[in-house]
């Protein structure tokens, strides 16, 4: 059922020209409320809305009153974010071919920096001056095919994103010797995919890499699915 009738899309045509968006708060809302609930057997759920997808500042500000965070992909968006008053490790940095300037953006506001890449580790030590953050997220990307009951939804080796398992060991290990005590681990695999079993086949992926970091470099892990 559209939430807009044709005669109020008329009236709103009257008073501001096309082309426009109309938005559906009260479904966002709905919908952001619905998603919270289903996590809420994890008190540290959240849900990073990617602000790439609809860099608008009312729409961020609506899903941080309901307790989402941002996930930015450039200082710009980092910036949009810090606006709408979400702080901290409500946003999160993950992007590719980042300038320096923006891990500085992230490291000012607090924001959770995602590295994508092993050669990332060297970047980011520079762009802060060797200083770096207690807390660090790594994307990983297992490689080879990874299957779900729809057949092969992605073939994750293929992909230029994110660090092999044992890329990611040994940037711990780099950071770890930097100062960096805890870690996230993001993974990101497939887009917009509605096959059920392909998060609990990740989920496993990701669990079973922290249980390696945590045993083998003692430190302290979060997962930071953004998928």
């Amino acid at each position: 059922i559209p939430f807009l009738t044709l005669e109020k899309a008329k009236e709103i045509r009257e008073q501001i020209p096309t082309p426009f968006y109309v938005y559906d708060e009260a479904g966002i809302r709905a919908n952001a409320r619905l998603l919270k609930a289903a996590f809420s057997w994890n008190p540290g759920f959240r849900e990073y809305f990617a602000v790439k997808a609809t860099p608008n500042p009312f729409l961020l500000k609506i899903l941080h009153e309901e307790g989402c965070g941002c996930d930015c992909a450039t200082a710009t968006e980092l910036t949009l974010a810090s606006a709408c008053g979400v702080r901290g490790e409500r946003i999160m940095l993950s992007s590719n071919d980042t300038p320096d300037e923006d891990y500085r953006r992230a490291r000012d506001l607090g924001a959770i920096i995602n590295l994508d890449s092993l050669d990332m580790v060297d970047c980011l030590s520079r762009a802060l001056d060797g200083k770096l953050p207690a807390m660090v997220c790594l994307r990983v990307n297992p490689g080879g095919n990874f299957t779900a009951s729809n057949g092969i939804i992605g073939e994750p080796e293929d992909s230029k994103f994110g660090m092999t398992v044992d890329q990611v060991m040994e940037a711990a290990r780099r950071l770890s010797a930097m100062g960096v005590t805890e870690f996230g681990l993001h993974a990101f695999l497939a887009s917009n995919t509605q096959v059920e079993d392909y998060y609990p086949r990740l989920a496993r992926v990701l669990f079973e890499l922290a249980v390696r970091l945590s045993r083998e470099l003692d430190v302290h892990v979060r997962l930071v699915d953004l998928s």
